[in-house]
């Protein structure tokens, strides 16, 4: 019969009416294995709010520790280096196989808490761990590589297990998991790639139950996709397996991934994008997007050769982080352990010297969101970020004479150069924000500084800022 109270009938088309919306609601939470679904996911809040991760390339290569993580690939692929080739001729006997390395793999020294503790300190929001580079040698106890594991060969340990643990005791820190697709020997990737990639066996037996055993047991925040260039998404099945940890995966509503999921996927498609290592573009763009980089300048695992000069300086390390998150980007800091399980003492203490430097500037990092100029119109060197109505604004150099203009700025209410007990003094010029900056002397303010600049008015109009230039990518800047 028909509802003759006019109130209850409204309640229940109401109520109807809710019932439909979160039946719709539930089913836009469901994502297609196709790009069109999977890149309409919101990018979980964390992910952006974090800024900074630490990036970790640990495996066999660390016991040759000579050249790069692509040590095997240059003795024995099919694009050798001479000085690779050299170095086994002129170190190891004949006959010595890549595998001999393995058990030279002891980790002894490894302690995860004091990693975990070292990635803390230095301020870090999410850790990146290498379960397998393209060697294929995995540091997990997993049940598809037989003998080329971590548990059965080298440190007889589960190292993703031990470092998950320790990282998950400290309540700031994010797990994450890197993964190559690829495997530059494995004979069911070779048999895979003579077909053009039309058969799979090497997806369906290995690479792909790699990664649902590895999600479903150590259930990582970051899925950080590599080694994927040289097959299309549809020999990988990205798309399924994205769909999965989407929709299904213990990890479904926090994980973010990359955009390494096929060839031509990169800088297209995907969670973040990371478009090519060390991507560092200097204006702001339009996708949330990782810059991915090293300490080491030259390698992303451990060099034993490696000189002082071959290290990132703290001014260089700020200087990207500033010009990183400016333009919409997160940094993720890479550190190559040696074989033994240690963290390099100028590794440790890059790390340590970007915690220091947090700890007095981080309110214009953290949780900060790229203002509307990225760098300053009138003086070079100069970043901005913004946070809770501030403007912040990143000074790679120190000015002259303790003065600095700011062309992106017409006026401010109030400045502040963190850490410093005195407050500069400023003024509006025609030119734009004149600021008389205290004395550095006593107040161990160093390598980069900060300005908080609050009532913020930008000019009404404004040159465009110069462009930054970045380090240019070298052709051995391979994950």
């Amino acid at each position: 019969s028909l509802v003759k109270n006019p109130e209850m009938r409204l309640t229940k088309l109401l109520t109807v009416a809710s019932f439909a919306f979160c039946l719709a609601s539930l089913c836009q939470c469901r994502y297609t294995p196709d790009w069109a679904s999977l890149d309409s996911r919101p990018l979980p809040a964390w992910y952006d709010q974090s800024k900074i991760g630490i990036f970790i390339h640990w495996g066999v290569f660390s016991v040759p520790s000579y050249h790069s993580e692509w040590f095997w690939w240059y003795w024995q692929g099919t694009d050798k280096q001479k000085d690779v080739v050299n170095f086994m001729k002129q170190n190891y006997p004949p006959g010595f196989t890549y595998a001999d390395f393995a058990p030279k793999f002891k980790a002894t020294f490894f302690n995860p808490d004091q990693w975990a503790e070292l990635f803390d300190s230095a301020g870090a929001k999410y850790v990146v761990f290498t379960s397998k580079h393209h060697e294929g040698y995995c540091n997990w106890d997993t049940a598809y590589s037989f003998n080329w594991n971590s548990k059965q060969v080298g440190p007889n340990r589960d190292l993703v297990a031990d470092l998950a643990a320790a990282i998950r005791k400290r309540p700031g820190l994010r797990f994450g998991l890197y993964h190559s697709l690829y495997e530059w020997f494995n004979p069911l990737y070779q048999n895979d790639q003579r077909s053009q990639f039309k058969t799979r066996d090497f997806v369906l037996s290995k690479t792909m139950p790699e990664l649902y055993e590895l999600v479903n047991r150590f259930k990582p925040d970051v899925v950080w996709s590599d080694g994927d260039w040289d097959a299309p998404a549809e020999y990988w099945n990205s798309t399924g397996f994205l769909a999965w940890l989407y929709n299904d995966s213990p990890v479904n509503d926090s994980v973010v991934t990359n955009d390494r999921w096929g060839k031509g996927v990169m800088c297209n498609h995907g969670g973040y994008y990371t478009c090519q290592d060390r991507y560092n573009p200097g204006i702001l763009q339009p996708h949330k997007w990782e810059n991915c980089m090293t300490l080491d300048k030259l390698s992303w695992g451990y060099r034993r050769d490696a000189r002082l000069a071959d290290y990132l300086t703290p001014q260089e390390l700020l200087s990207t982080l500033a010009t990183t998150i400016s333009c919409g980007g997160n940094l993720l800091v890479n550190v190559g352990p040696t074989a033994d399980g240690t963290i390099d003492p100028v590794m440790e203490e890059r790390l340590r010297q970007l915690g220091s430097w947090l700890r007095t500037n981080g309110d214009a990092v953290y949780n900060s969101t790229p203002w509307t100029r990225q760098n300053d119109t009138a003086t070079s060197g100069v970043w901005y970020t913004q946070r809770a109505g501030s403007v912040y604004a990143f000074l790679l150099t120190w000015p002259a004479n303790d003065r600095l203009l700011l062309g992106s700025v017409a006026m401010a209410t109030n400045v502040t150069l963190l850490g410093h007990p005195k407050r500069p003094a400023f003024s509006a010029t025609p030119k734009g924000l004149s600021v008389a900056l205290p004395s550095l002397d006593g107040t161990g303010l160093r390598w980069a500084w900060v300005l908080r600049l609050d009532g913020v008015k930008p000019p009404k109009t404004a040159e465009r800022p110069r462009i930054f230039e970045p380090m240019p990518n070298r052709e051995f800047d391979r994950l």
